[in-house]
């Protein structure tokens, strides 16, 4: 998708699998343990300032949907602040914010994630509350209906009246047939007004399980008492069976896909997705620098360019999900200035695809996106909040200790692997292109 509608939608592609019980052990700094009940834990102190970030991330998203139910995932993320018999509906947030701390969610298309941001001395509390609703919610019938409105109207403003979400909707909905990619991460409005109080009941009992989740905790706290609280609250709550695997693998493609929308707009817009692989991928690196080459802020290429120098597109750019937990799409937006049209901006952005596989980038773009990655990496260990991100990010597609070797992989690429990458992915055959068409 484009990175506005990745960053409204808090699209982060992040899963993996729990490693078997055993006592802790540290690395980097890190104090990582699984719980009998498989419950994974990592813990980062950080004594810089007062406050710690706690963060439960669940192994599922809409990708683990099936036709019929979408949206089910970010149905229950909003029903998990609905309460408990021990904190009833609203109470999570209230205490929260009474003690000072904030607390919010996402769901994407791998995972959900809940994070409180508080005091040090808070701790306890965020830890009951967690384990609490892990394990206890309430999925009242009432209380199921009335946050379905709540999604309904989502869903209105964020897709139904939002054309780029709209296009981007339809887009993933061509390019994915077998997987379940191709389903928003909100649900189609057909199933959110079917889905029933009892599939949504099986859908936490299966899925919100201590073997399903990750449990991040970062900031100013000695890590052995930490763990000793962390078994003491979620311990208790017993093992789920496994949840099923996502078994969908997309085929191949093999000619072009196209849709055109017809919405309420001020100006049309163009979107192209190409199908990539994900970070299990060598290409993976080259793909990452490549998209910040293309796309990263305004001394990118399709910026200056299509926007600055010949202003052409009001906005133009790319993104690719390093993360995703399977293979995903690498996409290219561009909304035209008025005068021009989105089929002037499809040919425009083909066009950069086939420069890029013709001739290798220049030094200096190489180096400046390189360097733009590492910056933005670096800078994240500022933040209690991010440096628990990236832990669980690197964690869920498989070993938190990733993130040591993440800069030496984007460091290797060079300007012919991302020559090569474009020729290889970026072909008209395997292209998917969405127009939106602006209703007079």
């Amino acid at each position: 998708m484009p990175r506005a509608l990745i960053l409204a939608l808090i699209a982060v592609a992040l899963v993996g699998s729990p490693t078997p019980a055993a006592e802790p052990a540290r690395t980097a700094a890190v104090t990582a343990a699984t719980l009998d009940n498989g419950l994974r834990v990592l813990l980062l102190e950080d004594h810089r300032s007062p406050i710690v970030t706690v963060q439960m991330w669940y192994r599922v998203g809409s990708r683990n949907e099936a036709r019929g139910a979408t949206g089910i995932a970010h149905f229950l993320e909003h029903l998990m602040f609905r309460g408990t018999a021990k904190h009833g509906p609203g109470v999570f947030a209230r205490l929260v914010e009474r003690n000072g701390g904030q607390d919010n969610a996402f769901t994407s298309q791998d995972v959900t994630s809940y994070y409180v941001d508080i005091a040090a001395d808070k701790l306890d509390l965020v830890l009951d509350l967690e384990a609490d609703r892990m394990h206890n919610l309430l999925l009242d019938a009432k209380i199921i209906d009335s946050e379905r409105e709540v999604v309904i109207e989502e869903r209105r403003t964020r897709t139904e009246d939002d054309p780029g979400g709209a296009l981007g909707e339809e887009v993933s909905a061509i390019a994915f047939r077998a997987h379940s990619y191709g389903q928003p991460i909100i649900g189609w409005m057909i199933d959110l007004k079917r889905i029933t109080p009892d599939e949504i009941r099986a859908f936490y009992k299966t899925y919100y399980v201590p073997n399903n989740a990750l449990l991040v905790i970062v900031g100013d706290f000695k890590a052995a008492e930490v763990m000793a609280k962390v078994k003491s609250a979620f311990g208790p709550i017993p093992r789920g069976a496994t949840p099923p695997p996502v078994l969908a693998v997309e085929p191949p493609q093999n000619g072009e896909r196209r849709v055109r929308v017809q919405r309420s707009a001020e100006l049309p817009i163009v979107y192209i997705g190409y199908p990539v692989p994900n970070h299990t991928s060598a290409d993976a690196p080259s793909l990452e620098v490549l998209s910040v080459v293309l796309a990263g802020g305004r001394t990118s290429r399709l910026y200056r360019d299509l926007v600055y120098e010949r202003q052409l597109a009001l906005e133009a750019g790319g993104d690719y999900s390093y993360f995703s937990l399977d293979p995903n799409l690498f996409w290219f937006y561009a909304t035209p200035l008025p005068g021009q049209t989105a089929e002037t901006l499809e040919k425009e952005l083909l066009g950069a695809m086939a420069r890029l596989a013709a001739e290798p980038v220049s030094d200096v773009e190489l180096t400046r996106a390189k360097n733009q990655i590492e910056s933005s990496f670096v800078f994240q260990d500022d933040s209690i909040h991010r440096r628990g991100s990236m832990l669980a990010r690197f964690e869920l597609i498989g070993d938190y200790t990733r993130k040591e070797r993440y800069l030496d992989l984007i460091r290797s690429v060079t300007a012919g692997d991302l020559q090569r990458v474009a020729g290889a992915y970026f072909q008209d055959e395997k292209k998917n292109v969405g127009i939106l068409v602006p209703k007079p």
